[in-house]
């Protein structure tokens, strides 16, 4: 039998340690996402419900087929800047006339719905999203443009937005702009460049220069109305292909247009009805213990996440501490790289290395579960080629073709990252555990080495080392690092695509699997010269 059996005891004090305290991450992430769901605030979104508009939110809820689920993606954009977390975009993954589709909302109780650092860097991912994995994308657009103070982080590379929605059209994937308010400058672009552009009747905007910039810039009197309302870009210039009475109307007109695509997936699960986990989801609230020290078995994770808890170890009793194997999730077949025990040796990355070529020779995509404190260090590893190793898994990783998902459930540090697929590696999703960690090493291992470098370079030189001062700096780097690690730092950044409750992770990567086979999963043969 293939049916992985369970020794965890949720009742264990350890197993309740666990789940309180991941109970207490969720919390605090629960909260700082209730702050973006808050957009600017109830006064802003008073001010914009008394113009008769429906927020970013309300609007996707309308797009969306009833009981849709909705994966929301990169919710906490912008943690710890200076703008509102969120990045005033509302992105994700839901079905529009039972078709997949990405939906990137403009928030315009946020400054109008302006485009700062952080939207950028959000809507760009989400264009990548969209086009590795061929998703309609449904724009719903209220910006006033780029938020001007910050100008010079957005107009150059906040081109590629236009670029994208071209690439997007030139490979068949569909672009729609619902036009729901204000779309000028370089934003009216955004419709310009979409393949389908409904407009609200005295309400949506779209023009290059506003009336008062018109006057300044050549002498010309005009209005709002005729320069680019929605009237005069339906019968007269012809931008707009749609013309809507109101919001809701616009929003049912975009629903129609997705209906007309004829844009279908790939490939369906292989699995109509998949059999779920023999296991109870709450349990993985107790696997990963606070102290990211103490191992766990990633079987625990792997028989509650994966169909009838049924899983094929491939090489079992060869490189322990990585395991692989073959299984399927919501009845898509999936083969799963899993960290066991922290460091990876050079059994472990020639397994890696094999398994991966496995899974692209049967065009299986690839789950990646991280816990790993990177590559094995010394004399004894250097020797026998960990390095090479080392390199031949992330060769594999690197050239793999079929689609990478990443789970973020522990450590991942160093070179370890890279090999178990990290952002910088192009996995389809990365989504994090509220217990993960992630740096270029352990916090207290990297301040250790900023100590060492510290006193040989001052013994070096003949100089007075202090002991107290630069016990002082040991810790005020590890408190750092401890910091940068966090996952909410991280998921600000957008080097993930959010952070997920562990009991909902069978139900987002079957999401995630599913928006994958939208696009053809075709593996390679062709590698880097394994270093052997």
């Amino acid at each position: 039998m293939t049916i992985l059996s369970s020794t965890l005891d949720p009742t264990s004090p350890e197993a309740q340690a666990s789940a309180r305290a991941m109970r207490e991450a969720l919390a605090a992430i629960d909260a700082e996402v209730a702050t973006a769901v808050a957009g600017g605030g109830e006064r802003y979104v008073a001010r914009h419900h008394g113009r008769g508009k429906l927020t970013a939110r309300e609007r996707i809820e309308l797009l969306l087929d009833l009981e849709s689920p909705f994966l929301e993606l990169a919710a906490l954009a912008g943690y710890g800047s200076d703008f509102t977390t969120g990045g005033s975009v509302v992105a994700g993954i839901g079905l529009v006339s039972g078709v997949e589709c990405l939906v990137v909302a403009n928030d315009p109780t946020v400054k109008g719905g302006a485009s700062n650092p952080w939207s950028l860097k959000k809507s760009l991912r989400m264009h990548e999203i969209a086009l590795a994995n061929r998703l309609p994308v449904i724009s719903l657009v209220e910006s006033g443009g780029a938020d001007l103070p910050t100008q010079k982080e957005i107009f150059i590379p906040g081109g590629a937005i236009f670029k994208n929605l071209t690439r997007l059209s030139r490979e068949g994937i569909p672009t729609i702009a619902l036009v729901f308010g204000n779309s000028t400058a370089g934003g009216a672009y955004l419709p310009g460049m979409s393949d389908h552009v409904v407009m609200i009747e005295e309400q949506s905007k779209v023009f290059l220069a506003g009336p008062p910039l018109v006057k300044a810039a050549t002498g010309e009197e005009s209005d709002d109305e005729s320069l680019g309302g929605a009237d005069m870009h339906a019968r007269v210039s012809g931008l707009a292909d749609h013309f809507a009475r109101d919001e809701q109307d616009a929003i049912r007109i975009g629903r129609r247009i997705v209906a007309r695509l004829n844009h279908r997936k790939a490939a369906g699960p292989v699995t109509a009805t998949p059999k779920p986990p023999r296991y109870a989801a709450e349990d993985l609230l107790s696997i990963v213990s606070p102290d990211l020290k103490s191992p766990f078995d990633p079987r625990e994770v792997i028989a509650r996440i994966v169909d009838d808890s049924d899983f094929d170890e491939f090489k079992p009793l060869y490189g322990s501490s990585l395991v692989t194997g073959w299984a399927q999730l919501h009845g898509f077949p999936v083969g799963i790289l899993a960290n066991a025990r922290g460091v990876l040796f050079s059994e472990e990355s020639q397994k890696a290395a094999q398994f991966i070529q496995l899974a692209n020779r049967s065009n299986t995509p690839l789950l990646f579960l991280h816990n790993t404190t990177g590559y094995m260090v010394g004399k004894e590893y250097e020797q026998g080629g960990i390095i090479k190793h080392g390199a031949m898994m992330i060769n594999a990783v690197s050239n793999s073709t079929v689609p990478h998902v990443s789970v973020l459930l522990g450590n991942s540090y160093g070179a370890g990252h890279y090999g178990m697929c990290g952002r910088a590696y192009d996995p389809r999703f990365v989504f994090t555990w509220p217990s993960a960690r992630s740096a270029v090493m352990g916090a207290a291992q990297l301040a250790e080495v900023v100590h060492s470098v510290s006193k040989a370079s001052a013994l070096s030189q003949g100089k007075p080392f202090d002991e107290d001062g630069a016990a002082a700096m040991r810790a005020y780097i590890e408190g750092q690092i401890n910091a940068e690690a966090m996952p909410m730092v991280l998921s600000g950044l957008v080097y993930d695509d959010g952070i997920i409750d562990p009991r909902d992770t069978r139900d987002v990567l079957g999401i995630a699997l599913s928006a994958i086979h939208t696009a053809p999963v075709e593996g390679t043969s062709s590698f880097g010269v394994f270093r052997m």
